[in-house]
């Protein structure tokens, strides 16, 4: 049997970037994980330690974590569909990305942004104006994600992603969010249906990245409201079935579930024990209470 790509969000601080990472990530049991280079609501920003980076890359190996699975979420602040920000998107989206290569990782996700008003057509423009400006992406796999359609947001559909694929002189790449497909319309309960859909419209070798996560809304309510694993309107068994589908075996399946707590007051990270439940194919409706004594 084939390994299971299985990770989680995990933390990149300045003390001790992607060691802390991989560190993180191999406390809860996982094989790969995604992170930001700094906080994804701002432009701070600190250098990259090589000794740290190099010392990361050896600890990785050692546990069977391969950095070609690895991924960088680029920052929700960037949004290239606004033209207002289109200099600032630019530039920053090319310092993740050379950010993401000192690191030697090479897949990075990215939110395509949303219109803010000026219309669908404009804002996937934009976009593509933007993403042919960052020469940057030669090197590194921009994986535009999949999102709930919430606002004005864009990608919320298969066909907007490919109008900016086709749009975009190098190859870009995708990553499908079970949550956001979810909240978007399509249905996860029969998921060899959408990635048929997948396949005519896209491609499905474009999918490089899957974010694994449960939904606190029913199907295409565009709220985009993650939840743990099993405990919202996807279900347990639908996303087992796509974590372990064989087309999708070679893809790094991320969670990004809420951080939990019974008292809700501290909140503790649930990856350890949902990575647990992924690998045992079994529901644990305890698995709340059982991160809450664990962390306690």
């Amino acid at each position: 049997m084939d390994k299971l790509i299985i990770g989680s969000h995990v933390s990149f601080n300045k003390q001790n970037q992607l060691v802390g990472s991989a560190l993180e990530a191999i406390s809860y049991g996982a094989t790969t994980f995604m992170f930001y280079t700094g906080a994804p609501q701002n432009t701070v920003r600190y250098n990259i330690d090589d000794k740290l980076t190099k010392d990361a890359l050896k600890l990785m190996v050692e546990n069977d974590i391969n950095i070609e699975n690895v991924v960088i979420h680029a920052p929700y602040i960037i949004n290239l569909a606004n033209a207002a920000n289109r200099d600032f998107g630019i530039s920053f989206l090319r310092q993740e990305l050379n950010r993401a290569r000192r690191l030697g990782i090479n897949k990075v996700v990215l939110h395509p942004g949303s219109h803010v008003g000026i219309g669908v057509e404009e804002g996937i423009k934009n976009i593509a104006h933007c993403l042919n400006e960052v020469p940057e992406a030669k090197d590194v796999a921009i994986c535009l994600e999949t999102m709930a359609g919430k606002g004005s947001e864009i990608a919320s559909n298969l066909e907007e992603l490919k109008k900016i694929m086709d749009l975009v002189v190098y190859p870009l790449y995708i990553c499908i969010d079970t949550c956001h497909l979810n909240d978007a319309g399509y249905d996860m309960s029969d998921f060899d249906k959408f990635l048929e859909l997948f396949d005519q419209i896209i491609g499905l070798s474009k999918i490089k990245c899957v974010h694994i996560n449960d939904s606190v809304n029913p199907i295409s309510s565009h709220k985009d409201r993650h939840a743990n694993i099993g405990f919202g309107t996807i279900g347990f068994d639908n996303l087992i079935k796509i974590i372990y589908h064989e087309k999708l075996k070679d893809v790094p399946k991320i969670l990004e579930t809420p951080y939990t707590s019974l008292s809700g007051e501290r909140l503790y990270p649930p990856y350890k024990f949902e990575i647990e439940m992924i690998k045992n194919k079994k529901f644990d409706e305890k698995l709340i209470e059982n991160i809450d004594s664990y962390y306690k």
